[in-house]
């Protein structure tokens, strides 16, 4: 199975397709072509995962560093995120279509060129107004890295071994792009601050582009045609989910309450979804089976894997916001995010060893324990904390995601298939949209209960801290001796000693409210534990009700018949 819905019906002993007229040595078990060229495909999958991935979350990991490159303020940059995840939080929807109507080979190959042209064009923005237009064009250029990724990952995987091998090394290396950008940031900005960043990017898709045209997709072809009114929908659904992933994005930093365009906003993107739900429903053979999407089954999975995403953004957010607030920056987290890629990779062997279908509650129930106790772990933090002193806690969440996401695909995916082929597009239409809306609203809550829950603290300490008490003095007193020598002005000196003391203030209510944060996420995976096992429980309770009452019918019927006379004939 493929992101996009395709599913490859090789046999394993079948032979490896020739290529450039060479004949291929015959393939080991386990793989549908030789060694060698089954590494180039996996070296393909992870290079493309990582360039997605790193061009998602670039700006983000280093938003403060950019705001000096660009002259901007922390709002104007966040800009470039909304920029890049308005039009790729939609594509994938048009891209499986449109990868049916012109063949996988060329679909990939036509993806990669318009990848590589849109981070070219970063180097001819000059100002904020053309960097914005080319992280416009570069979200829609890089909407097609994830699904080739998941082809090339599963490409020279025999069919038995893509629903565990497969799914669990694609989904690894895609979810892994936020931690190794951060580990990589400091590096590239140190040699050359921004334009390095895109340098990385440029390299990541010319070997991309290399790699694709030298090892070519052999999936066998899904024909599909697109209708005047798939147009239609797939264009107000692009308004919804671009407009939803603008306001999510913006909404902590303008404020949600503070200005009436976000409202707007986020009003336009639920009419536009409903313009093109209305839509789809009254279609013969629509784009997108609402009817389906709105069945309990699957509402229950949207809500389980939207649910985790919001969860996760501890990691992406939690841990990298309290270090910030503390005044660090990634140079000195590089240890804790090496943590994350190690367990995360951990996570992923895991799920290719041993998850099977049938296995899902085993894999989330660790996955929730692992969050549980990591979240509770970090609730602990205090204004000394360091990155090392998380490498336990960031390392099981890392392991927690890495374990929680396969099951889930594989889960959703027998669901689609037991339905027919056809609603495998819907399924992973709902995949990519909870991960990526997910992940985008997962940040958004984040960080404004921690805006919230700060100002809280904030207000309170400082309520507490009243100026007889002698802790005050004696801490005005001690900084007031540190900046004598150094300013000679009294009145300056006692107003930069005050302004130090609020300085430490605010960084305490921060750690305050990241711990209230920290500790949101455990009580909420501890509930959302409890509900899995309650409905695993129920399941297994109608499991056996409904294999023994029909033991109870079969019974019935026989009694009355053993104790009643029969009549005889004449």
């Amino acid at each position: 199975m493929t992101e996009g819905g395709e599913i490859q019906q090789r046999h394993p002993d079948d032979k490896a397709v020739e290529h450039s007229g060479e004949r291929s040595d015959a393939p080991p078990q386990g793989l549908t072509m030789p060694p060698w060229r089954a590494c180039g495909y996996f070296a393909t999958a992870v290079v493309l995962a990582l360039a997605q991935g790193y061009g998602q979350s670039v700006i983000s990991a280093n938003a403060q560093q950019l705001q000096g490159s660009f002259s901007t303020t922390q709002a104007e940059t966040a800009w470039l995120t909304a920029a890049y995840m308005a039009p790729n939080a939609s594509l994938s929807l048009a891209l499986i279509k449109i990868r049916g109507q012109i063949g996988i080979r060329r679909f990939a190959e036509v993806s990669i060129v318009g990848f590589l042209l849109a981070t070219l064009l970063t180097f001819s923005a000059e100002d904020f107004g053309a960097h914005l237009a080319v992280r416009f064009l570069s979200g829609i250029a890089a909407a097609p890295m994830s699904s080739l990724a998941f082809l090339y990952m599963l490409e020279p995987l025999p069919p038995h071994r893509k629903m565990n091998v497969g799914l669990a090394a694609a989904l690894t290396f895609i979810f892994m792009g936020s931690p190794v950008t951060r580990l990589v940031s400091p590096h590239l900005l140190d040699i050359g601050l921004w334009h390095a960043l895109t340098s990385m990017e440029v390299a990541l898709a010319a070997i991309s582009l290399g790699l694709i045209y030298l090892l070519p997709l052999k999936t066998p072809p899904m024909p599909m045609r697109i209708e005047a009114a798939d147009v239609i929908s797939f264009f107000f659904i692009a308004v919804s989910f671009g407009c939803i992933a603008v306001a999510a994005v913006t909404g902590p930093i303008y404020w949600w309450t503070e200005h009436a365009w976000l409202g707007l906003v986020l009003a336009g993107g639920i009419a536009a979804f409903a313009v093109a739900a209305s839509i789809e429903l009254n279609r013969e053979t629509p784009l997108l089976d609402i009817r389906w999407l709105a069945s309990p089954p699957v509402m229950h999975f949207a809500a389980a894997i939207l649910l985790f995403r919001l969860v996760l953004s501890e990691q992406t957010s939690g841990a990298a916001g309290l270090f910030r607030s503390m005044g660090l920056l990634n140079e000195q987290m590089q240890g804790l995010w090496l943590v994350v890629i190690g367990a995360t990779l951990l996570g992923g062997v895991i799920c290719a060893i041993l998850m099977k279908p049938g296995r899902e509650v085993q894999f989330h129930a660790v996955a929730l324990c692992l969050l549980i106790a990591g979240s509770w772990m970090d609730s602990r933090s205090t204004a000394q904390t360091l990155p090392s002193d998380l490498y336990l806690s960031q390392g099981m969440i890392g392991l927690a995601s890495a374990l929680f996401l396969p099951p889930a695909l594989l889960s959703g995916l027998m669901s689609a298939l037991a339905k027919g082929p056809n609603y495998i597009l819907t399924f992973v239409i709902v995949f990519l949209t909870t991960q990526k809306l997910g992940g985008i609203f997962g940040a958004a809550i984040f960080a404004s209960f921690v805006q919230v829950r700060r100002q809280l603290h904030t207000q309170r300490l400082s309520e507490s801290l009243a100026a007889t008490d002698p802790l005050v003095t004696s801490r005005l007193a001690t900084s007031f001796g540190a900046l004598s020598p150094q300013l000679g002005d009294t009145t300056l000196v006692s107003a930069q000693a005050a302004a130090q003391l609020a300085g430490e203030v605010r960084m305490q209510a921060s750690v305050m409210a990241y711990n209230d944060a920290f500790l949101t996420i455990a009580v909420t995976s501890a509930a959302a534990l409890v509900l899995l096992l309650g409905h695993s429980a129920l399941k297994v309770w109608r499991a056996r009700k409904s294999i023994t009452s029909p033991e109870e019918t079969q019974a019935g019927r026989q009694e009355p018949a053993s104790g009643t006379p029969q009549p005889q004939a004449a």
